[in-house]
């Protein structure tokens, strides 16, 4: 079994994504390409993200995670849910401010069926790139905070765009 797997279900409008394992830059454009097709749903209301079986979530996925909830909210007016009971990826998701675009639930889901495997995007570095930037972009509009933090990483991830 690979390290990380995404699963998704959805019904009349409401996707449940699970992510299993590592989830880093390497899913960033899956994850991405989930983003824009969960976003141009017409029926999308809104999403319930699972992290109870995720070990390590990078800030790459989190801007792609804050990405969809802030579109979720855009289209229903209701916080979307994350769902983790992970004391570590809670903590993270919680230090850069989900708590203010999720709702954030620290106990497991009741069972969740019929979810389906997402299969992997191979991505170019230019790719992978823009969507790291694109990603933090998003984390830094959300707070001061995140702006401190990640703003040398944008700044340098720009220098480096071809053009």
């Amino acid at each position: 079994m690979a390290g990380y797997k995404i699963l998704q279900a959805d019904k009349q409008g409401i996707y449940v994504l699970k992510f299993i394992g590592e989830i880093r830059l390497n899913l960033c454009s899956t994850l991405d390409n989930l983003v824009e097709s969960i976003t141009r749903d017409p029926e999308f209301k809104t999403v319930v993200i699972d992290l109870t079986e995720t070990d390590i979530v990078d800030s790459t996925t989190l801007g792609l995670l804050a990405k969809i909830a802030l579109a979720a909210y855009k289209q229903s007016q209701f916080l979307p849910t994350l769902i983790s009971t992970n004391p570590d990826v809670t903590r993270i998701i919680s230090s850069m401010g989900f708590d203010k675009i999720f709702i954030i639930v620290r106990e497991p889901a009741s069972r969740i069926e019929d979810l389906e495997e997402i299969p992997v995007l191979k991505a170019s570095e230019q790719q992978v790139r823009e969507k790291v930037l694109d990603a933090h972009k998003v984390l830094m509009a959300m707070n001061s905070k995140n702006r401190e933090e990640f703003k040398d990483l944008v700044r340098a991830l720009e220098c480096e765009e071809p053009g």
